[in-house]
């Protein structure tokens, strides 16, 4: 059976110290490790629904920060290696720094340039090579907290949008936050979705709820060899929740 390793990242940046930002060398890094251990890369849809080879590593960005375009791009272009970017629709564009719970301590700092988000112009320069372009929603809330009625809107609005602007189906969805129930799964699916990842690095995988492995400047070494082992993730998910679970490797 085909193994799938999925990664979430979210900005790229030399100078912010933040846990949504890694250094361009790092990434390379990273990434360059997983390839020579034999993972081949694909974009998140393909590698969750027809994974094209037995080590199938996907590569994903949330949010849509433009450092993605500017910095990420060259380092994964020299690798050979294509990635998915899951952006808030009714921000794309957005002439400043995004703004939503988590990432508002950085505003009037000198590193709130890097809350910038692409534009659609970007986006597709970045399809055009190859790169997905999913669903983060329209405007990155917590869908388990929104009536049916939001929770649709989000989730249709967005891919049609998506479909409009890249002029391509939209198949794939982030979960803002990570945030999802099986509730928010169905009206994933209803919506017209097929693929949809979380931030959890240890669920059991569905296309619908794909787990990520969120990795971040620190990760090198023996910490990132750790941290990528399928065998202690699933681990530490038994002995967090006390359930007996199997280890895969």
């Amino acid at each position: 059976m085909p193994r799938v390793l999925v990664l979430c990242y979210h900005g790229v940046s030399e100078s912010w110290e933040s846990d949504l930002a890694v250094r361009p060398a790092r990434l390379e890094t990273q990434i360059r490790l997983l390839l020579q251990r034999g993972w081949k890369p694909a974009t998140f849809h393909e590698a969750v629904t027809a994974p094209p080879w037995r080590k199938t590593l996907a590569v994903t960005f949330d949010d849509g920060y433009r450092s993605v375009a500017e910095k990420a791009y060259p380092v994964l272009e020299r690798l050979g290696v294509p990635a998915t970017v899951f952006v808030p629709t009714a921000l794309v564009g957005w002439p400043g720094p995004l703004q939503w719970d988590g990432i508002e301590r950085w505003l009037g700092t000198p590193w709130e340039v890097e809350l910038v988000p692409m534009d659609w112009d970007e986006l597709r320069w970045l399809a055009y090579r190859g790169w997905e372009i999913g669903s983060h929603t329209c405007s990155h809330p917590h869908l388990p907290e929104e009536d049916d009625a939001v929770l649709a809107f989000e989730l249709e609005r967005s891919r049609e949008t998506l479909e409009a602007h890249m002029d391509t189906a939209c198949s794939s969805l982030a979960y803002p936050y990570g945030d999802v129930d099986r509730r928010v799964i169905e009206a994933t699916r209803s919506a017209g979705y097929t693929s949809a990842c979380t931030l959890s690095a240890v669920n059991d995988p569905e296309a619908l709820a794909w787990p990520r492995v969120g990795l971040y400047d620190i990760d090198h070494g023996p910490r990132l060899r750790l941290k990528l082992s399928t065998r202690l993730r699933r681990a530490h998910a038994a002995l967090k929740d006390g359930r007996p679970e199997r280890a895969y490797t």
